[in-house]
């Protein structure tokens, strides 16, 4: 996952793709910018609004920033209930066999590529982490 493809992906969680900006800081949007701070490049990612930035965090790696964008932005919506586990259905009371459960149609082919595609991509990617500041 790059910047270019996390635009990509945001639908398939039910994330607007407007509510992110790449390469440029927006207010009232999550940001992904890079950065060369003191001649190191790398990537920040932070929720602009009225000029400030909140929960930034910077990453060494496009990848490792876009895929801890990325998991930002699904754990919202797992907490907003939007995506996540199922309910279980309830069994029957009435007397007799059990009732066949209703095919479902499951993930999107397309959704089943670009997870597999994400997964290969967090398998092969370095994970490190630039160190903050002043940082315990």
């Amino acid at each position: 996952m790059n910047s270019t493809t996390i635009l990509d992906l945001l639908p398939a969680i039910g994330v607007p793709p407007t509510i992110v900006s790449i390469g440029v800081e927006a207010d009232h949007r999550w940001c992904l910018v890079p950065t060369a701070d003191e001649g190191t490049p790398g990537w920040e990612v932070f929720w602009r609004e009225q000029g400030n930035r909140y929960d930034w965090a910077r990453f060494s790696s496009e990848q490792v920033a876009c895929h801890y964008l990325f998991g930002r932005l699904t754990w919202s919506q797992v907490l907003r209930g939007v995506v996540g586990v199922l309910p279980a259905a309830e069994p029957s009371t009435e007397a007799g066999p059990p009732a066949q459960a209703e095919p479902t149609a499951g993930p999107s082919a397309e959704a089943v590529a670009a997870v597999a595609a994400v997964e290969d991509e967090v398998a092969s990617a370095p994970t490190a982490a630039v160190p903050v500041q002043g940082a315990p």
